[in-house]
């Protein structure tokens, strides 16, 4: 392995990213979680779940269990923003305009024998409470970084997945849209248990982002002091190689500049070329705006086929 890609410098990189995101909870504090109850559907059983990962506050989840036998490979479910507050982990379930009313990802997912875990983020879903700026000011006067705790919560709903007895801690993947997509690489990247990295339409070039003036694309959570010192948006991903990730990205989508996705598609083929694994990374692009084609549904699933 060429010393770009030794172990113990991405230990380090990848430490230094996590140590952008604030004053964190303990890694190691124990959690936990309380069944609320389940119900039936089509091709999966719903549980929902409060649970206990952060100390701070209840994270509101959903996990479904498909009726194929366990252990389950399982897709690590990130929500987007879209402003839509209320919504959260519901996405997981319910067919929503940004995928074309398409066949919700739960029931997808469990038809291919795949469970799925969807959280509440901080200030979504039902932890949603007031002004994301509100959130965002009070947390940074604790010393907190909002996308940090929102980050931090993932990783610990990738503890909470291994601890079940029924989900193959081996065959775990991330996904997500927008807000989800941006969720899907950094878990990827500060996680290794996570096999598996599909993120659409938000693989977003942070200085190509800037030079186009889209930054008021994006809301407040989306910002990590410091982040430009240390890691270009190619260098955080770059974390994740050699295991597979799919992105896939729309060339009129204003928050993924096209040079951005250039840089991003030319410089991860390198990295993964570097780690002996050229057919893990692939970007995937189309001429169209800010959400899901069915020609994108049918590539993740084959990807999902392949590699999870």
């Amino acid at each position: 392995m060429p010393a770009a890609r030794s172990v113990a410098n991405v230990s380090s990189r990848r430490a230094l990213l996590y140590s952008l995101l604030g004053d964190l909870p303990p890694r190691k504090r124990s959690i936990g979680g309380k069944k609320i109850g389940e119900e039936d559907r089509e091709s999966y059983v719903l549980e929902r779940w409060a649970l206990d990962l952060n100390s701070l506050e209840v994270v509101p989840a959903i996990f479904a269990r498909p009726r194929s036998s366990a252990p389950y490979p399982v897709i690590l479910y990130n929500h987007y923003h879209g402003g839509e507050y209320k919504n959260g982990k519901r996405e997981l379930v319910e067919p929503r305009d940004a995928f074309g009313q398409r066949l919700p990802w739960a029931e997808e997912f469990a038809r291919r024998g795949i469970a799925s875990l969807a959280l509440d983020h901080w200030n979504f879903g039902e932890r949603y409470s007031r002004a994301e700026s509100e959130v965002f000011k009070e947390m940074l006067w604790r010393g907190q970084v909002m996308w940090g705790m929102m980050v931090y919560d993932n990783l610990r709903g990738v503890d909470w997945l291994c601890s079940r007895e029924d989900v193959n801690p081996k065959r775990i993947g991330t996904l997500g849209l927008s807000m989800g997509s941006t969720m899907a690489w950094w878990t990827a990247a500060l996680e290794e248990r996570v096999k598996v990295c599909v993120d659409l339409c938000c693989m977003t070039d942070y200085h190509e982002l800037i030079a186009a003036r889209g930054l008021d694309g994006h809301c407040i959570y989306y910002f990590v002091p410091n982040l430009l010192k240390h890691f270009t948006t190619s260098s955080l991903n770059a974390l994740i190689a050699p295991r597979a990730h799919l992105s896939l990205n729309g060339n009129y989508d204003r928050l993924t500049p096209p040079r951005g996705l250039d840089r991003i598609d030319r410089e991860l083929k390198k990295v993964y070329r570097a780690a002996g694994a050229p057919e893990a990374w692939k970007m995937f692009r189309r001429d169209v705006a800010h959400f899901e084609t069915a020609e994108m549904r049918a590539e993740i699933m084959a990807w999902l086929d392949q590699w999870l």
